[in-house]
C-alpha cells in the first residue's frame, strides 16, 4: 500500500521510519518532509497552512492511507475534507481536534465531564485578566488558548508579570499573532507524564507513557520550547496507574466527545501532572507528541499500520499494542538562539548514513534541508537523536555517543535528559 504522511518534523520522520518497517507498506510519500525524511520517502513541497494544496496532493497521489502528523492541518479540517472525498485518513476531525486547538474548549470540556484539571479562568480582555488574577496565588500559569507550537505557556511569579504576559499574548507581541482568549491557571507541582492512547471514536487503548523536557536549559531552566528531549520507560507509571489514566481520563474524553457529537479518532496525548493529590490534566494534544514520538516509536513492536487502521475502523479494542521492554530516549539538537531567533542554513557534519543505523539508535530530522548535496539546518529544533536499550542509562549513553559524532555551528542540546528518572533510580 502507498501511504502519505502530512508534515515535516521529527515526529513525521519517526512515523515515516515506522511505516518503512511495515510489510504492508510499499511506498511512503511525505509532504513537505525534510532532508532526513527525503532519504526514506519521496517528498512533495506543500504549505501546511494551505488546505487546498494538501487536498490536491492527496487527490493526485491517491494513497491508500493518509496520516496527518501536525496540529495545524488538523485545525484546518484536513481530515474532514479528505474523509468527505472518500479517502482513508488517520487523525481527528476539526471539531474533535479542539481538545488541542482551543485550551478554552478543553478546560470547559473537562469541567463538563468531570475530568481532573487545574482551577482556571478564561479571559477575552486584559480587564478580565486583571479582575481574575487576585483569585490565583503565585506562581500563576498564563496560557494562550490557541495553537502556539509549545511556546504559549508562561509561569509567572507575580500578578504583574502575569498581566504583562497576557497583554503580550493579546497584542501578538509574544506569539506573532494576537490571541483572542487567554487562560489563567493554577500552578501545579509534581512529575509530568505524557500518556498516549489510540482512540477509535468509542475506545481508548494505551500506547505508551513518556516524559518530555520542555525548558531549554539544563535543570529545567529557561523558557519553554517545543521540547528538548524525552524518554519512555516501563517504570514511568505503574500498570495500575496507567489503567486508571486510561479509564478515568482518556476513555472519559472519548465518551464525552462521542456524546457531544464529535467522536475522537486518532492519538490522544494527555499531558498529566502527577500531583500529591493525584493525576491532573495539564493539556491535551490531538496527535502524536513531538519529541515523545521519536522515543516511543523506537519501542513500538506492533505494526504501526495496524494502529492506524484500528483507529479508522473502530476496532482499537481488538488490537494488542506491544512495546519493547526497557527504555527509549530522544535528545534534541537545536540551533543557537532557539526558542528565540535563530539562523538556519548551517552545514551539518557527522551524520551517519540512514542505512548504517542499528535497531538501537536512529537520528530523526526535525528541521533540515538538502541543498547542493549538503545537509543543512532548517529550523529551531534540528535533529532528534533517539535510542532504545534495556535500561534508561544505557539508552542515554547510546544517544549521547551518537550525538557526539554530529556538529553544526551553534549546536546546543541538554545533557541531562532523563535526569529525574535517573535520580530516582539511584535514590
Amino acid at each position: 500500500m502507498k501511504v502519505l504522511v502530512i508534515g515535516g518534523g521529527g515526529r513525521e520522520h519517526a512515523i515515516v521510519w515506522a511505516l518503512r518497517r511495515s510489510p504492508q507498506v510499499t511506498e511512503v510519500i511525505c509532504a513537505p518532509g525534510n532532508g532526513g525524511i527525503a532519504q526514506l520517502a519521496r517528498c512533495i513541497p506543500v504549505d501546511l497552512g494551505n488546505l487546498h494544496e494538501m487536498i490536491d496532493i492527496v487527490a493526485i497521489e491517491q494513497p491508500a492511507l493518509t496520516v496527518v502528523g501536525p496540529e495545524l492541518p488538523l485545525s484546518l479540517g484536513l481530515v474532514d475534507e479528505l474523509t468527505k472525498r472518500g479517502f482513508r485518513v488517520f487523525g481527528p476531525t476539526q471539531a474533535a481536534a479542539q481538545l488541542e486547538t482551543s485550551k478554552a474548549f478543553a478546560k470547559e470540556f473537562m469541567q463538563r465531564h468531570a475530568i481532573p484539571t487545574a482551577a482556571y479562568a478564561l479571559c477575552t480582555t486584559l480587564e478580565e485578566v486583571r479582575e481574575e488574577l487576585p483569585r490565583f496565588s503565585v506562581p500563576v500559569v498564563v496560557k494562550a488558548s490557541g495553537l502556539a507550537a509549545g511556546k504559549g505557556v508562561l509561569i509567572c511569579n507575580t500578578h504583574l508579570e502575569a498581566e504583562q504576559a497576557a497583554a503580550q499574548m493579546f497584542s501578538g507581541v509574544l506569539l506573532g499573532t494576537p490571541e483572542t482568549e487567554v487562560v489563567l491557571e493554577e500552578f501545579l507541582t509534581g512529575e509530568e507524564l505524557s500518556f498516549f492512547t489510540l482512540c477509535d471514536g468509542t475506545h481508548a487503548v494505551e500506547i505508551a507513557s513518556a516524559q518530555d523536557h520542555k525548558r531549554v536549559g539544563e535543570g529545567d531552566t529557561g523558557p519553554n520550547t517545543g521540547g528538548m528531549g524525552a524518554y519512555s520507560t516501563d517504570g514511568l507509571a505503574t500498570p495500575a496507574m496507567r489503567e486508571w489514566l486510561r479509564r478515568n481520563i482518556a476513555q472519559k474524553v472519548v465518551d464525552g466527545m462521542r456524546s457531544e457529537g464529535n467522536p475522537f479518532k486518532g492519538v490522544l496525548f494527555s499531558g498529566i501532572m502527577m500531583t500529591p493529590h493525584g493525576p491532573i490534566v495539564l493539556e491535551f494534544n490531538a496527535r502524536f507528541g513531538d519529541p515523545e514520538t521519536e522515543a516511543i516509536l523506537l519501542r513500538l513492536e506492533t505494526d504501526i499500520v495496524d494502529l492506524f487502521n484500528a483507529s479508522i475502523d473502530g476496532t482499537a479494542n481488538h488490537l494488542t499494542i506491544r512495546m519493547r521492554p526497557g527504555a527509549s530516549v530522544c535528545v534534541i539538537a537545536t540551533s543557537s538562539g532557539y526558542p528565540g531567533k535563530y539562523v538556519s542554513g548551517k552545514p551539518i557534519a557527522g551524520l551517519s548514513p540512514v542505512d548504517s543505523h542499528s535497531e538501537d539508535v536512529v537520528v530523526f530530522h526535525s528541521g533540515t534541508a538538502i541543498k547542493d548535496g549538503q545537509m543543512l539546518t532548517a529550523g529551531g529544533r534540528v535533529l532528534a537523536i533517539s535510542a532504545v536499550a534495556p535500561d534508561l542509562q544505557t539508552a542515554l549513553n547510546i544517544a549521547y555517543a551518537e550525538l557526539a559524532k554530529i556538529s553544526f555551528e551553534g549546536m546546543q542540546f541538554r545533557r541531562d535528559i532523563g535526569h529525574r528518572a535517573l535520580h530516582q533510580e539511584q535514590a
